[in-house]
């Protein structure tokens, strides 16, 4: 097996901080402190939120589902966030997903969740 620096390609380099922006919905320059920052742009943006089958919506979705049922709610927040600057889900959609997670994550992590979905639309419509 090859080690990771071997396999760093310049098309894996440039491609996987656009779609880490797109993803985001922000700027980052693929610049970060150490290996892992850079084999996570490499691998996980460049090759894994870049694959065809479904769409950056669909992964979005699932990785909410994921990380609220796991209680993950710095993470959470970041998606949420993400969610709405990329246009992947309105607020309407986001105030459906509480309902639904809440009834398979339980009433408490629905209960924050639905906070930060508040928190976030209301920080959005101020702006």
């Amino acid at each position: 097996m090859s080690d990771h620096a071997d396999e760093i390609t310049p098309e894996r380099r440039a491609r996987g901080p656009e779609i880490m922006r797109k993803v985001h919905g922000e700027d980052h320059d693929g610049e970060g402190p150490g290996d892992f920052f850079g084999m996570t742009v490499e691998h996980l943006f460049a090759e894994v939120w870049s694959r065809e089958g479904i769409s950056n919506r669909d992964r979005r979705l699932l990785l909410l589902g994921l990380l609220v049922g796991q209680g993950m709610d710095d993470p959470v927040e970041v998606q949420l966030d993400a969610a709405i600057r990329t246009g992947d889900l309105t607020p309407g959609e986001l105030r459906e997903i509480v309902v639904f997670l809440t009834h398979y994550a339980g009433w408490p992590r629905g209960s924050r969740l639905n906070t930060q979905v508040e928190e976030l639309i209301a920080r959005v419509l101020r702006s």
